[in-house]
């Protein structure tokens, strides 16, 4: 009974997680343009961009979005530098962190159809 519990209360925040991580992923991508060491805003748009991602690498890797938590990673590592400096991203970072973005949101799609990370108590009986 308590199993059930605790697998349901996982669905839940699968779901949440679910729900929001495509979303995440291309709020990040029409950012690109304002992550740029030449915008006036570039550090607010990284700290969030990099908030964003470091929870999608974390979470993600708790509750089954294993591959998912792997690619964040690589994003995370492309936004880490410019997070810690609070300063924008140069252009070749910019390059990369769109390549990884892309990467991302890949195999988030592929987990997300093949719902890998939900496995509810019902299931298991």
């Amino acid at each position: 009974m308590l199993q059930d519990q605790f697998n349901d209360r996982l669905d839940v925040v699968r779901r949440r997680f679910a729900s929001s991580l495509e979303s995440n992923i291309k709020d990040i991508d029409s950012e690109l343009s304002n992550l740029s060491d030449g915008c006036a805003n570039a550090v607010d748009v990284v700290a969030n961009a990099y908030r964003r991602i470091h929870g999608i690498s974390g979470v993600g890797g708790a509750i089954g979005f294993a591959a998912t938590s792997r690619a964040a990673k690589d994003v995370e590592d492309v936004l880490i530098g410019a997070y810690r400096d609070q300063r924008g991203l140069a252009a070749a970072e910019i390059s990369r962190l769109e390549k990884m973005l892309g990467a991302l949101a890949v195999v988030a799609q592929a987990e997300l159809s093949s719902n890998r990370g939900f496995s509810t108590s019902k299931d298991e009986k």
